[in-house]
């Protein structure tokens, strides 16, 4: 079996490098500038040399027919797009052109190529918006309030119009949070650990943060893999929500990094409006009983668990 992954070398990508690897698949990636891209989280997982890495411009179908012409992939996970909420407002365009053409243009090369390949789409749990009906399930309707989720939402209703029109196989995984150690710094979860351990070292600094009372369902990362290749095994396509079904708020996730370096939160960090978002969730959770029971996949770690084991990999 060969595997694509567009986006190889983000925090998906490379567990789901490593993932498919030790399964003995060929791994092809790609990113933008695969000559000049650094690809640390492959070196990381120490799976950089048993990958093929190709330059692939998502927005570009010339590109994107290029690639699938010579890797001929059997799998195709599109993890490549703009991933930050918080830069969406700032990079609206970009945002939408990144998500939406993206995955356009893989499902129309093949369309145009006639491959039998099977396509896993990154979904994402903020199209949903606030959790005011309850959990959010396969048939929540969405109601997304960044220019990051309505991007989302129309890529998802991309891959269920080619799902549905040419019979592509080609599914949207809807992923509420999940973290690990390969978080760029720039994501809340990862700027929460780091400082912790750095303010423990002794630091002299305060950890600055917006809203705290913004509740989440956050899983670890190397168990959603899974999750996203277990899809593209099934005989027909289908969507999932892939969560823990476990929310809890950013001020508990700030108390467990700070609990985790024997510090109490409270003396090191602040809450500053500036950093709150145009708008924002005030709450989000989860229902992954169909994933449980169709894929047989369930998260064994919780907040607490994927906490301490960022605080542990940034203490190393």
């Amino acid at each position: 079996m060969k595997a694509l992954i567009c986006g190889i070398g983000g925090q998906d990508g490379a567990y789901l490098a490593r993932f498919l690897i030790d399964k003995g698949y060929e791994v092809w990636g790609t990113s933008r500038d695969a000559q000049v891209a650094s690809f640390q989280n492959l070196e990381t997982l120490g799976v950089r040399r048993a990958v093929t890495l190709r330059s692939m411009a998502p927005k570009d179908i010339r590109s994107v027919v290029t690639v699938l012409y010579d890797c001929e992939p059997d799998e195709i996970y599109f993890l490549s797009s703009q991933s930050s909420v918080g830069l969406s407002f700032e990079q609206p365009a970009e945002t939408l052109e990144s998500i939406c053409l993206g995955v356009l243009n893989l499902m129309e090369a093949i369309r145009l190529l006639k491959r039998p390949a099977r396509l896993y789409h990154a979904g994402s749990s903020e199209c949903f918006g606030t959790a005011s009906a309850g959990p959010a399930s396969e048939r929540t309707p969405f109601a997304p309030r960044s220019p990051y989720a309505v991007a989302k939402a129309s890529a998802h209703w991309l891959v269920e119009n080619y799902r549905e029109a040419y019979s592509l196989y080609a599914c949207n995984g809807i992923l509420f949070n999940h973290e690990s150690p390969l978080r760029p710094h720039r994501f809340v979860t990862r700027k929460i650990t780091s400082a912790a351990v750095r303010i423990a070292a002794g630091a002299r600094e305060r950890l600055v943060l917006g809203r705290l009372d913004v509740v989440r369902d956050w899983g670890w990362a190397p168990e959603y893999i899974e999750a996203m290749w277990m899809m593209l095994q099934l005989p027909a396509p289908r969507d999932f929500v892939i969560a823990t079904g476990e929310s809890n708020s950013l001020q508990q996730f700030v108390a467990t990094a700070f609990e985790a370096v024997g510090l109490e939160w409270q003396r090191h960090v602040d809450s500053d409006p500036a950093l709150f978002r145009p708008t924002d969730l005030p709450t989000s959770y989860a229902d992954p009983a169909l994933a449980a029971r169709e894929l047989g996949w369930r998260a064994t770690r919780r907040m607490d668990d994927v906490v301490r084991a960022m605080v542990a990999a940034e203490s190393a």
